[in-house]
């Protein structure tokens, strides 16, 4: 089910250990904030050292609340979409609902809301490796391979298109 490539790349991810969400003792959701983060640095780091920069999240204060903006790169030509996602009130044993709000209506391969499908790949994945997958697994596993297939046939059927001085940013 996962390529070599995929397999490389997750490799690199630190698992995460602390099972707690938002709504669990705050101590402990501090905890599991901590390796969040641990594991989404390495894997940005991991990704520019293999030449693969695709995104840039950030929280608000809480965790509880990511955005951020994630590319694809086509024939030379970058292009640009928000991304944003709440994580589960029972979360880690929900994966979070990740959105790329712009692209909404755009494929049948997205919920209302911009929100990607992930349903028959990504969600039994995650909930076999509860609490150890995190937001990096999710960007790796579920983000970064939608993004591969989808927005390549999007833009051949004209539903994105490039947006000048985009790879400017």
């Amino acid at each position: 089910m996962v390529d070599e490539a995929t397999r490389k790349s997750l490799s690199g991810i630190p698992l995460l250990k602390t099972k707690a969400g938002p709504k669990d003792d705050p101590k402990l959701w501090l905890q599991r904030l901590k390796e969040e983060y641990t594991a989404l640095i390495k894997y940005v780091e991991n990704n520019k050292a293999a030449g693969n920069d695709w995104f840039r999240l950030e929280s608000n204060k809480e965790g509880t609340r990511w955005f951020g903006k994630c590319w694809h790169v086509q024939d030379m030509l970058k292009y640009e979409f928000d991304v944003e996602f709440d994580i589960p009130v029972t979360y880690p044993v929900t994966a979070p609902e990740l959105a790329l709000p712009e692209l909404d209506g755009k494929t049948a391969k997205m919920y209302r809301g911009g929100k990607i499908c992930l349903t028959d790949h990504f969600k039994p994945l995650w909930a076999k490796n509860v609490p150890k997958f995190g937001i990096a697994h999710a960007m790796a596993l579920g983000l970064g391979p939608w993004l591969a297939v989808e927005i390549p046939e999007m833009i051949e059927k004209g539903a994105v298109v490039y947006k000048e001085g985009e790879d400017k940013k």
